[in-house]
């Protein structure tokens, strides 16, 4: 896990290495902006389940001690690391060590996992928290899209602080669109230009995909349903969150138009026309030779693929920048545009946090830890080396870029946006099953309908179920 830095990223591996890339820096005193009195809740052992590996979770636990002390020094932190293959392993992971009787006090989860958790009561909101600290806290929501606030809550209520996210752009080689004799993309480029750029590459010669992707929720066909107007599932929004915009928004009310308590997704649409026409039109690019056949799960294989110029255009988010800079890329050497528009612009993302467990009896201190971890002061040392995008406007910046690159960074925030977050009811496990086997079943048999039909049947039965 200490070598994760230098090697290719996917989105499933940065929110893995943050706690490493956190230890390996060290943390700054968590007292500077603290209300925590010492003995609230505090004494004894406070508990964390960390994505990742068994090692890096101990070095993110030996970094956290000294500071945990700080606030009271009977407490003391344990780090337990749960590794796997996606989101949906590990929150079924955790799930299972909940049912056992071992909640931890913190967890990190994702989009992915946000109304799962929820949903079953195992999260404390935190509106109560926010309510206390807002005048702490308004200089974060002056920094935060609203759009990430929004995707974390559910049922009107705030369940994490969005630290980082990444939204679906499209990377390209910046050499391989030379060769083929293209300009790169303007900021609202098409869906027919898309296509005319992949064939020009693919024509171009040499050991190149044009196009390339990976079966998963996010960035996946999904970046290309959602560009077409459609969803998996009908979207909606829970009533209330006005005790938050009211308050945390209320120099910015037009940011917020529209925002309610969280996204309610209702129906599932897997087979609408939508979505039939996203995964046909990607099962043709495999049949024209403008894309192979794509795998399953993170994007660290296309990473690799991307840098040998083995590619020639990718879905990514921000978490790119740093993965393709890691993995030996020059400056120049690629560039970044949002998600070309089809129907509409509307595009996809997810985000990321740590949420406090209900039952927690050391609610007050992991507050203080969430609290902290959303400084500005605590960004790089917990993702350094660009591999995540901030939830916080203001430290996306050109000095930021400049080590790693791409050149149009700024379309990372940019695209929020108009862009929704990834739909994770609370069945996602179910969901994210069922896109993975269907969506593989459509490449293979080539019959985008009759999978879709079944990822239908499968997610109706799911959300039946919960």
């Amino acid at each position: 896990m200490t070598n994760r830095i230098n090697t290719p990223l996917d989105r499933r591996t940065l929110f893995k290495i943050g706690g490493a890339g956190l230890a390996a820096a060290g943390l700054t005193s968590l007292t500077g902006c603290s209300t925590f009195a010492a003995g609230s809740g505090s004494t004894g052992t406070i508990k964390m389940l960390y994505f990742g590996q068994q090692s890096a979770a101990t070095a993110l636990q030996n970094a956290l001690q000294p500071q945990i002390a700080k606030l009271d020094k009977t407490a003391k932190l344990e780090v337990t690391g749960i590794n796997g293959t996606d989101w949906n392993d590990f929150l079924a992971k955790v799930l299972t060590q909940v049912a056992s009787g071992s909640a931890p006090d913190i967890v990190s989860v994702a989009t992915e996992g946000l109304q799962l958790m929820a949903s079953k009561e195992l999260l404390t909101p935190l509106d109560s928290y926010v309510t206390k600290d807002m005048s702490s806290l308004q200089s974060y929501f002056d920094d935060t899209h609203p759009a990430l606030i929004e995707s974390m809550m559910y049922q009107g209520h705030l369940y994490e602080l969005p630290d980082s996210f990444n939204a679906g752009s499209m990377f390209y080689s910046t050499s391989l669109l030379q060769k083929a004799g293209l300009a790169e993309p303007s900021a609202n480029w098409t869906m027919d230009e898309f296509h005319t750029n992949a064939t020009k590459i693919a024509r171009s010669g040499g050991d190149t995909n044009a196009f390339d992707w990976v079966v998963r929720l996010w960035g996946s066909w999904t970046s290309f349903l959602y560009a077409n107007g459609g969803n998996l599932l009908e979207e909606g929004k829970y009533s209330g969150g006005d005790w938050l915009w009211n308050k945390a928004y209320a120099n910015n009310g037009t940011a917020t138009a529209g925002r309610q308590g969280g996204w309610k997704w209702g129906t599932p649409t897997a087979n609408s026309a939508e979505a039939i026409e996203a995964l046909e039109y990607v099962i043709d690019l495999q049949r024209s030779g403008l894309s192979p056949s794509p795998d399953v799960g993170g994007g660290s294989t296309l990473q690799g693929l991307f840098a040998s110029d083995r590619i020639g255009m990718t879905i990514g988010g921000g978490f790119w920048a740093g993965g393709l800079h890691n993995a030996g890329m020059k400056d120049g050497s690629f560039n970044v545009q949002k998600f070309p528009t089809w129907k509409t612009n509307k595009s996809l993302f997810g985000a990321g946090g740590y949420g406090i467990f209900d039952s927690s009896k050391k609610k007050d201190l992991a507050w203080e830890v969430v609290k902290m971890m959303v400084q500005p002061s605590s960004f790089d040392l917990i993702f350094p080396g660009n591999v995540t995008t901030s939830g916080r406007k203001s430290l996306n910046t050109a000095e930021r870029y400049k080590t790693t690159g791409p050149a149009n960074w700024s379309v990372f925030y940019d695209q929020l946006d108009g862009s929704v977050p990834i739909s994770a009811p609370p069945y996602y496990n179910a969901l994210a099953t069922s896109l993975n086997q269907r969506t593989t079943q459509a490449i293979s048999s080539g019959n985008a309908k009759a999978a879709l039909d079944g990822m239908q049947a499968d997610l109706e039965k799911a959300a039946a179920a919960s």
